[in-house]
């Protein structure tokens, strides 16, 4: 059976956009057209898996890989007698083909194509869209395997059952529905940065949920972290909604928080408008736990941080209570995630009042000095005096005096 030109260029052009060997869509066009053949003509005996692979282990199809030609090829052992036309042929029959034969000797013989022509053309499409598949699974292995972890600017091309489908070069990538930013749109023909995150079974996942592509941003936008001298300890996010990052650094003199914000903001904001609405919040890291719980609380003010096994209790004024826990607590959950332990908030009542109170001493003493009046002891005129503030125990103590005064009058 000859293949048209066009169908052989056809498979030329197939392997070189696809990256795939020549060799192996021919290798694989003669093992599946055999097999195609083989239950077609063994398919009526009712035979069993094993029996026919018996029955045509003898066949073989050869491609001619410049013509294109497929010849059907059956090895035959010559016989004296035949008991067996599928294997065995006759010393007569082989002398004819080959003079030289003996018994005992096998030939090879090709078989009428009649059938065998129909049955290699319904099979040659299906057998290059497998090898096109493979061989796809098989670049998406070789070419990402080793780069899990890292940022990508992705293709959007549809959506699916829920799923984000992106292009990433000649691969193709899913984002599930919990890879996805809650309140985010994806529109048609526009790029995303998303996180390779894993591949399974030659299926590229892809993400923009994970705290790890924060991290990525960063990287992307910080050379500090990049290089090493600021380094992302921690990440707690709720994706579309807040995050928190705690960084520390290994070089004295330098920021960590302020080279992750960047020049009036420059750097942090380049990673939000990456991720929308997204609050960030940055916090210095401390391997003292007690301080790292409390920077970990941040916005809110910590009177004080006790922690004992996993749980923290932390102090704050009533005024920072509703602060420190967040709206529908979200900042200590945030908490929670970035420092591993269970955080109880408690009120500080007595501090509250006593800030109050001091409050109270400092407006009375910003009132007006009190008056008193006095006679003058040399011209008897009264003249008014501004007297200190005078305390009930300065009274008690002077009293006895006065009234010894009076006594001598």
């Amino acid at each position: 059976m000859a293949m048209t030109s066009e169908f052989v260029s056809a498979i030329n052009q197939i392997a070189s956009e696809r990256g795939i060997e020549k060799e192996e869509i021919f290798t694989a066009l003669e093992s599946a057209i055999l097999v195609a053949y083989k239950k077609e003509k063994f398919m009526d005996l009712n035979l069993s898996q094993d029996e026919e692979e018996s029955m045509g282990s003898n066949l073989t199809v050869e491609l001619d890989r410049e013509t294109g030609e497929f010849k059907l090829i059956a090895t035959k052992e010559v016989v004296k007698k035949v008991t067996d036309d599928n294997t065995q042929i006759s010393a007569a029959e082989a002398e004819m083909i080959s003079p030289n034969v003996e018994v005992g000797d096998s030939i090879q013989l090709e078989m009428p194509a009649e059938e065998f022509g129909r049955i290699a053309a319904q099979t040659a499409k299906q057998v290059i869209l497998q090898k096109m598949r493979e061989s796809e699974k098989e670049a998406v292995l070789s070419e990402f395997s080793d780069k899990v972890g890292e940022v990508f600017s992705a293709l959007m091309q549809r959506m699916q059952k829920g799923q984000v489908i992106f292009e990433i070069g000649k691969a193709t990538a899913v984002m599930p529905q919990e890879e996805q930013i809650s309140n985010e749109f994806y529109r048609l023909g526009e790029r995303y940065k998303v996180l390779l995150k894993s591949i399974d079974d030659s299926e590229v996942i892809v993400s923009r949920a994970d705290p790890k592509f924060l991290i990525e941003l960063f990287k992307l936008e910080v050379p500090e972290i990049e290089s090493g001298v600021v380094e992302i300890k921690a990440v707690a996010r709720e994706a579309g909604s807040r995050s928190k990052i705690a960084v520390v650094s290994h070089q004295d003199g330098v920021d960590p928080i302020g080279s992750c914000v960047g020049q009036r903001g420059i750097r942090i904001a380049n990673v939000m408008n990456e991720i929308g609405e997204e609050k960030i919040d940055i916090i210095e890291w401390n391997e003292e736990p007690r301080k790292f719980v409390a920077n970990a609380l941040s916005p809110a003010k910590i009177e004080g941080v006790n922690i004992s096994e996993e749980t923290a209790t932390v102090t704050v004024d009533e005024d920072q209570l509703s602060l420190a826990i967040g709206r529908e607590g979200q900042n200590v959950r945030l908490a929670w995630k970035l420092t591993g332990y269970k955080i109880d908030i408690v009120g500080n009542g007595v501090k509250k009042e006593e800030a109050v109170v001091e409050e109270v001493k400092e407006e009375v003493a910003e009132e007006p000095k009190k008056k008193s009046t006095k006679k003058s002891a040399k011209n008897d005129e009264v003249e008014t005096v501004v007297t200190e503030e005078v305390k009930p125990e300065e009274v008690v103590e002077e009293t006895p005096v006065v009234e010894e005064a009076a006594k001598e009058e």
